[in-house]
């Protein structure tokens, strides 16, 4: 068994050595003169309108968080689609089961006003 897992660890702990190098060396390294120019908000180059600390409505992290779940469904469905004859019914059976629980939750978040994008 430890023959099975030991290079998927042994990787792990190479990307962790090489990710920590990477982030500490380039905060010890790397050059600290921050100036107003460096530290003023930006969007895509040209200054930023409104309040720099202003907190965004609740409905913008609302419709991130349920396109990051409902697009994830996608992500679950190709494999199933590409082995689905080896499958059998069992397989179409559970992932029917994935797609009704789906659908009840965009039921939900349709009814509870979710997917409404009103300022």
């Amino acid at each position: 068994m430890l023959q099975t897992y030991l290079p998927m660890f042994v990787m792990f702990a190479i990307v962790l050595v090489i990710s920590s190098v990477m982030f500490f060396g380039g905060q010890l390294i790397g050059p600290k003169n921050p100036n107003p120019e460096k530290l003023s908000p930006f969007e895509c180059g040209n200054d930023s309108e409104g309040a720099k600390n202003t907190k965004l409505s609740v409905k913008f992290y609302l419709t991130a968080i349920l396109f990051v779940v409902f697009d994830i469904e996608v992500v679950f469905m190709y494999p199933w689609a590409t082995l689905f004859k080896t499958l059998g019914w069992n397989g179409f059976a559970t992932m029917f089961s994935f797609i009704v629980a789906l659908v009840v939750g965009l039921a939900y978040c349709w009814k509870k006003g979710a997917l409404e994008w009103e300022s």
